[in-house]
């Protein structure tokens, strides 16, 4: 033996004499309780190496009340059914939360363990777990009746019959997510309402089956929707919005992109109707005039958020009445509204509202916008980032004097480049436009 590799071993001898010590002392000085609060305020990792590190640790790491809430999305490719079935049993009543999504490996059975051993569950996120069906949803019915939350997105495999069961066992639902489970009927959706009367979030991104009715009866039933995101559901016309606005007053956040089949009279009831309204997104619906928009800018003041992406029959209108009726607008989409143009964005911001709130603004795609439209921006002094994709009328030296006056903003825009001399080039060569961050 070296002595090099003698008084390496001899200083790692005393240092582990001296941890065991501080460790002895540690737990001899602070009670068990103290300790396992400590140790609640661990993610999973920290909580496995600290249950390496002595007999007591090893306990008091893996005491089942340190892993009230299990997040294992940084672990999902390598996480299959006996992890899970081992942290079931280790957790027991005391898991309130476990987030699973995108752990592609888990199965029914795994999960059926879980709802068995974890009857506490409040909040499960099984997004993305593409091997579960309807017996997931089965068992967690059957031995969760405290769940609050539940998400199901990009399960493909589930039907009604999930949706069916959770309204018969988990009463308590206040958030559901069921996006892309394109086997999802308005059968599903009728039967959820009339079982889970407190919801408060209801997702369907991309349930191309749900229907006015199923809407309607989603309103009647569930007055407390605050967020509703029907994003794809294209079979939807304006009686599901007349409902939700009927019934659901206090509405925060409502998405209905894509839902091309509605008209000015959905903005309108909205308008009539819920006025706490905060977010709303209506990218493609192509149906939507100044006439819906006026009327929204009127009654709903506390709109702080707008996706009008291929709006495409709005004009310099629109954001005259936005200007003038949302004081509190932070984040404005007009991607594709080709109709705007240098007047309507200086109505926009050289408002108070603008001036005070204004983060995001994206013009992708508005031809007529110059750079004209970037001077009537400098005022926006909160203004965070432009989006210019495809402005072919907004040049460098535009928003380089719009970062005079805003030096942090973000801007997004592509510009061609320099065409070369005839001398360094033929009649076939293209030049594509290149994407730049400003």
């Amino acid at each position: 033996m070296t002595d090099n590799h003698y008084i390496h071993k001899k200083r790692s001898n005393v240092l582990t004499r001296v941890f065991l010590e501080d460790e002895a002392l540690i737990n001899k000085k602070l009670p068990k309780e103290l300790l396992l609060r400590i140790f609640s305020y661990l993610d999973v990792t920290s909580l496995c190496r600290c249950a390496q590190v002595s007999k007591a640790w090893n306990v008091l790491a893996l005491d089942g009340s340190n892993w009230s809430r299990i997040d294992l999305f940084n672990f999902q490719t390598d996480v299959e059914g006996p992890v899970l079935e081992n942290i079931s049993r280790r957790c027991g009543g005391f898991l309130r939360q476990i987030l699973l999504k995108g752990c592609l490996s888990l199965t029914d059975n795994s999960l059926r363990i879980l709802a068995q051993h974890c009857n506490n569950i409040e909040d499960i996120n099984l997004n993305m777990c593409k091997k579960l069906t309807d017996t997931t949803a089965q068992a967690l019915s059957k031995h969760c009746n405290k769940l609050q939350r539940v998400d199901l997105g990009s399960c493909s495999a589930i039907t009604d019959l999930s949706l069916k069961a959770l309204a018969d066992g988990c009463s308590h639902l206040t958030h559901v997510n069921i996006s892309w489970c394109a086997n999802i009927t308005e059968s599903g959706v009728i039967a959820l309402a009339r079982g889970c009367r407190k919801l408060e979030s209801f997702t369907s991104m991309g349930c191309v089956q749900l229907t006015n009715e199923a809407v309607g009866v989603l309103a009647s039933h569930c007055s407390n929707l605050s967020a509703i995101n029907l994003h794809g559901c294209t079979n939807l016309q304006d009686a599901a919005v007349l409902s939700l606005a009927e019934h659901c007053p206090n509405l925060l956040y409502l998405c209905l992109s894509l839902c091309s089949q509605l008209t000015d009279a959905s903005l309108i009831v909205l308008a009539q109707r819920c006025h706490q309204l905060h977010t709303l997104e209506v990218a493609c619906c192509s149906q939507f005039t100044d006439t819906g928009f006026q009327a929204l800018a009127r009654n709903c003041r506390l709109l702080a958020k707008l996706d009008l992406e291929e709006c495409v029959l709005i004009t310099d209108a629109t954001l005259i009445h936005l200007a003038l009726g949302c004081p509190r607008l932070e984040k404005l989409s007009l991607s594709h509204c080709e109709l705007i143009t240098d007047e309507g964005v200086r109505q926009l911001g050289t408002s108070p509202c603008a001036a005070e709130h204004l983060t995001v603004l994206d013009l992708d795609n508005c031809p007529l916008i110059t750079d004209a439209s970037l001077d009537h921006l400098i005022s926006c002094h909160n203004l965070q980032r432009i989006e210019l994709f495809d402005c072919q009328l907004i040049t460098r030296i535009g928003i380089r004097r719009l970062r005079n006056f805003l030096p942090n903003i973000k801007v997004h825009a592509y510009f061609a480049p320099a065409t070369p001399p005839p001398s360094a080039t033929n009649a076939r060569t293209r030049y594509c436009r290149c994407c730049v961050l400003l």
